[in-house]
């Protein structure tokens, strides 16, 4: 288990860093929220046994890959795609699967991109390669997913039909929200483009004011000496 926190403590330090660059260049922050966890010895022996294998470390190591996981919740959909992609992009991290979730959502409406990563912890006499798992969700998406869980485990998994099909109708409603969201964003940022040429038109036009201002064998001597 302690190898399992510490292949979550390198992924978790590798998020925080592209958070904190994408701020600082982009001035927008694509993450809304970290979560992270690490299965309970009894969720894996569990797991395990619904999917008939040994019951020994070595089984865990190849078969239970998600025994990490960081689950990254986002304000819009292409921000989940832009974090995907500088995660993937890092040299020391191999994907082994990705699912979209959200170009090909689950039947019951069930929406994220998962992703399974492996990545190596060097310890003081060896390097182990540890396997992660990334969910990365929008907000609405993410409290989706929460309701059905809640729903799911309120109704032991024998969920009645009407419920089921309301959670689908939620589900359609949810992905409404995420494209409605994501029009507002690009228009915000299409002002903000705008706003931004505009100002520095009228710097640049301010700029020449004040060069016509300055007397003309001085304006000469200056293009001199920039042709030298």
């Amino acid at each position: 288990m302690m190898i399992y926190k510490f292949g979550l403590d390198e992924m978790n330090t590798k998020i925080k860093i592209l958070k904190e660059e994408f701020q600082y260049i982009h001035d927008y922050n694509p993450i809304e929220h970290i979560k992270s966890r690490i299965k309970t010895p009894e969720s894996i022996l569990n797991k395990l046994k619904r999917k008939n294998l040994e019951l020994t470390l070595e089984s865990i190591e190849k078969n239970i890959h998600d025994i990490a996981g960081i689950r990254i919740v986002c304000s819009f959909v292409s921000d989940i795609y832009k974090i995907s992609d500088m995660i993937q992009k890092q040299k020391d991290v191999t994907v082994v699967t990705c699912k979209d979730y959200i170009q090909n959502p689950k039947p019951n409406g069930y929406q994220s991109l998962h992703l399974i990563i492996k990545i190596p912890v060097f310890l003081s006499d060896q390097v182990k390669d540890v396997f992660v798992e990334i969910q990365i969700r929008t907000v609405a998406m993410d409290f989706w997913a929460s309701l059905e869980h809640k729903i799911f485990y309120r109704y032991h998994k024998d969920v009645p039909e009407y419920i089921m099909k309301e959670l689908r109708y939620s589900a359609t409603v949810a992905t409404e929200l995420d494209n409605r969201m994501e029009k507002l964003h690009h228009e915000i940022e299409e002002v903000m483009k705008n706003e931004q040429t505009s100002n520095d038109q009228l710097l640049l036009t301010e700029h020449h004011k004040g060069l016509d201002l300055l007397p003309t064998a001085l304006l000469e001597t200056l293009i001199s000496k920039e042709d030298k």
